[in-house]
């Protein structure tokens, strides 16, 4: 089966510095793979360049077999509609308000839905997180975990097929951290391929399939989650691999 996504001999550099080094993966359709390592290994960048956000320096990164960095604005929009991003610090748009953060990518994607219907969309989707306040304010007027609960939210706006999740419940108690990973499953039981980076194992157990290490720019370890279940020596290597 070709897969949704692949990396292929993959290298990125910023300012002369090395982050990826000759990467090649397979991203698989309707699985979830979960990025780990050590802070500053890679696992953001892969990340970024599998959404797209990012071009390779060398190499070349294939969505459905075309290359992404190839496509046209038509082909890049589509890709864009069927795809959403969280990003680690949840990248609102500073100014603008709530509203207009949340509305926009109906806007962009759905210009022939109402007002009226977007807004329905907007409040189903702010209910399914529990953000209950006031969408007026900016985001400076929110703490860092509600920051992340409207970014959540306008990433499930569009009801997207490939999520690209990194850290998405940091900065959240518990109890809303486990609303948005039930609401990622979800979308992994409708069929949704999802990319995600996380710190925390029990996370990535419950959602992966796949668990893929970078360390230093390069894939040093990749995992079928079941292997980590049946192996508590693997599971405790795993999470102090992925605990800095």
């Amino acid at each position: 089966m070709e897969p949704i996504i692949a990396l292929q001999a993959v290298s990125f550099s910023t300012q002369n510095q090395a982050i990826l080094r000759d990467i090649s993966y397979q991203f698989q359709e309707g699985k979830t793979t979960a990025l780990v390592g050590p802070s500053g290994g890679g696992k953001s960048t892969v990340l970024k360049l599998a959404a797209g956000l990012l071009i390779p320096n060398e190499g070349l990164v294939r969505f459905r077999g075309q290359d992404m960095a190839a496509m046209n604005r038509g082909q890049t929009l589509e890709f864009r509609r069927q795809s959403a991003v969280v990003f680690q610090d949840s990248a609102l748009w500073a100014n603008q308000n709530l509203y207009q953060n949340l509305e926009l990518p109906l806007r962009i994607h759905f210009p022939q839905i109402s007002k009226a219907d977007r807004e329905k969309r907007m409040q189903e989707v702010l209910s399914e997180v529990g953000y209950t306040k006031d969408l007026m304010i900016r985001p400076a007027q929110l703490s860092m975990g509600e920051q992340k609960l409207i970014a959540f939210a306008r990433a499930m706006l569009c009801r997207p097929r490939l999520l690209f999740l990194d850290e998405w419940t940091e900065s959240l108690d518990r109890s809303a951290a486990q609303r948005l990973v039930d609401k990622v499953k979800y979308h992994k039981e409708q069929g949704a391929t999802i990319i995600l980076v996380s710190h925390d194992l029990s996370i990535i157990k419950s959602l992966a399939d796949y668990m893929v290490m970078i360390l230093g720019g390069q894939i040093t370890l990749t995992l079928r989650i079941t292997d980590i279940l049946a192996d508590e020596y693997l599971a405790h290597y795993i999470e102090t691999g992925i605990a800095s």
